[in-house]
Order: C-alpha cells, then structure tokens, then sequence
C-alpha cells in the first residue's frame, strides 16, 4: 500500500507525566492543544488499526506498531525492508502496563516488579524511563500472553524497555498497547534522529510522522540479558558499561560485553543490531582508529595515515570527499575536495551527531567517501565505535 505520509508537529515540553506515572500508568497532561490531538491521532492509527507511526524516542526515532498485533509487526518489516527473524524492542509505558497487558495480571495486588528478575531492579530503579532495554521471560503459559510472537523472532524472551521520551511515553499511554519499535529508518540505513530522516527513508510506506524534534542521544538504547550467567551487555548505547557497573552493584560486577562483529545467517539473536549490515550510507565508509590514545599525534603518524588514506581515495576513484572529525584529527589532513564535519569533542556530542552527519555527507552532499575519525572503545566510546564499526563493515586503518 502507498501512503500519504503526514507529519505531525507535537512539542515535548507541552507533555506532562506524574513522578510515578512510569510504575502506577497514570495518563499525562497537556499544556498544548495541538500537541494533545496529534498524539491521540497516532494512538488511534497504533490501537485501533494494523498501520505503524513513526516517533521521536530520547534514542533515535523508532517505527512502531502493537506490539500485541502480529499484522502490526508485519507492516514494520514491511516498511523497513527488515528481515523478520530480526527481533524487536517492545517498548511499555509503565510497570502497570507491562504486568496488565503482557502479563495479563489482572490482580490489583500486583507488585510493580513482579515479573521482572531481582537481578534488573536496581538497574530499573536509575534508569526507566531511558535508554535500556532488558530482556524478560515470555510468560511460561503461553496461552496467557498477548505478545506477537514476531516481536521475539520465536526466541524463548522479549526485549522491553520504558522510554524517556514524553513523546514516545504519550503515545504508549494514549494508547495502551505496548508499541513494537526499531528504528525508523530503511534497513540497513543509518538511524533516523530527526523527522525528516524518516520522511526521506519512508515517505510513501507509513502513514504518519510524529515530529518532536532532535533525538538527544543518538544513539540506540543498551541491551542487557541479566536472564543469563554472568549476565551480558549485548548491544551498547544510551548508558555506558560503566554505568550498567556502577549502578547495577554485585550482580553485574562480572557482565561481559558481546563482541561478536557478525553471525551466521541462520544463526538466532536475541536483540536488534547483532545481525544483517547495519548503519550504513550509501558511500563507502573508512574508519579511522588511533593505535594509542594521546592528547596529540605525533607529525610522523600524521603523514603516514595521509598516505594511507590518498591510496584509499585513488583505490575508490572517489572525487568528493567527507571527513568526519573528533578528538585528535582536523580537516588539514585530507588534501582533497573534501567536506569537514566535526563530530564533537565529548562523548556524548559524537554519540549525539554521528547518525545525523553520516546522512548530511551522504544524502545531501552526496559524497563518495566518508572518512570517520574513531576513538577509544570506553564509556559513550564502546557505542560509538560498535556503530562505526559496522557502518564501515569493518573497513577500518589503525594509525
């Protein structure tokens, strides 16, 4: 089917939520009248119907459909060109409505945290709503769950998490159906953190844009499996290792990290971003990696990596360049027709301006090269560089 695609506008700051909306459900506020009708017109394309909504998330703008209605899922891989035995995050409003509605725990005298392992709660406790996604049981009496079994690509769990968002939580809320949600870009495509992303990889496919602005962190929200021993990060993003560490105590002091670059075809994942390419723009990707880390490079790995990259833009005939700086690089080091775009110079500003500028070289300057300039695999760094990675499929020069 072709659609019309219509976008949106709905203001965040107009949206208001009790300090305890996040665990009892209650509905929001609304401070703009506009604000307030939009977003009940996405709900009713999510409740009432099989479509999907796009929609901004503190992450990155996700593509969401009942995550209770498999032709609702269907209609997300549709439209993204995914394949299907890529699982999805369900994302909840609330405790009460991931205990009401997957659960199907009709008690009242239900806790909050029932049906979520010990082991997550003094994770949950910091960080929901936010960028982490834990996975769960589906319930052992399948009969009892209204979870569609393509959100989990027939895996034994589901991944979940509550957004920050006040958008994303309104439209959840107004709704009260749990929304099935990657990003919402065209697979493989680096994710959208802007509506007009969306609109350039889905014009025509969806129905409807929610346009809440910018995506503050940039990237997607951290996976972690504390179903497992010891438990596991397996995709970074919006918190840090280091956090999962810090704010996790005892049970996570051995959580190891997923490192595997790629898996088999036929291989089962447990959660988005481990499987397929992924993040990547139509030019070519090079990524730069500093050997050691220092507060400046020496002259002598400057003009050995500028060879290395002039046989790379001979190799690949490439006569516009871009090069995406950050922490220790400057434009001077591409003798070239080349665009610049730095990055940032925290962790938190690469991680919040990569997607965002690996589409501006490539969709509006329409380059042939992109160059990126990597840093070190720590703290916002350990997602930045997973992203980087596999936007240049591995195509990478250590200097």
């Amino acid at each position: 089917m072709r659609f019309t695609t219509k976008i949106l506008k709905v203001d965040p700051a107009a949206i208001h939520f009790s300090d305890t909306a996040h665990i009892d459900g209650s509905l929001p506020s609304f401070t703009c009248a506009e604000t307030e009708k939009n977003l009940l017109e996405a709900a009713g394309v999510i409740r009432d119907t099989s479509e999907t909504v796009a929609f901004p998330t503190e992450t990155v703008y996700g593509l969401g459909g009942s995550s209770l209605n498999d032709e609702s899922v269907k209609n997300i891989y549709k439209a993204k060109n995914r394949p299907n035995d890529n699982p999805l995050i369900t994302h909840v409003s609330s405790l009460s409505q991931l205990n009401r509605i997957i659960y199907s725990e009709s008690s009242n005298d239900c806790k909050p945290l029932s049906h979520i392992p010990e082991i997550y709660h003094p994770l949950l406790a910091k960080l929901w709503p936010g960028p982490l996604t834990i996975l769960l049981p589906i319930p052992e009496d399948l009969g009892k769950s209204t979870l569609s079994e393509l959100t989990t690509a027939n895996q034994p769990t589901f991944a979940c998490r509550i957004p920050a968002n006040p958008v994303a939580r309104a439209l959840i809320a107004l709704s009260d159906t749990p929304i099935a949600a990657p990003s919402a870009n065209a697979s493989t495509r680096p994710s959208p953190t802007t509506a007009q992303h969306v609109y350039h990889d889905l014009n025509g496919k969806i129905p409807l844009i929610l346009d809440g602005g910018k995506c503050s962190v940039g990237v997607e929200s951290t996976v972690v499996d504390g179903l497992v021993s010891p438990p596991m990060l397996l995709r970074p993003g919006g918190f840090t290792y280091e956090d999962i560490l810090r704010i996790g105590g005892i049970l996570w002091n051995e959580c190891l990290v997923e490192t595997k670059v790629s898996v088999k075809d036929d291989e089962k994942v447990k959660t988005p971003g481990m499987k397929y390419r992924h993040y990547s723009p139509k030019a070519k990707v090079l990524l730069l990696i500093p050997e050691t880390n220092l507060p400046s490079v020496s002259s002598q790995r400057i003009e050995k990596l500028k060879e290395l990259i002039n046989i790379e833009i001979t190799n690949e005939n490439a006569k516009k360049v871009a090069f995406l700086s950050s922490f220790y690089l400057d434009k001077t080091l591409i003798n070239h027709n080349c665009i610049h775009e730095p990055l940032g110079k925290t962790g938190k500003e690469v991680q919040a301006n990569l997607f965002a500028l690996l589409r501006k070289v490539d969709e509006e300057d329409n380059v042939d090269l992109i160059i990126v300039e990597g840093t070190e695999a720590s703290e916002e760094g350990l997602a930045i560089m997973n992203r980087l990675r596999k936007a240049a499929s591995n195509n990478v020069i250590i200097f």
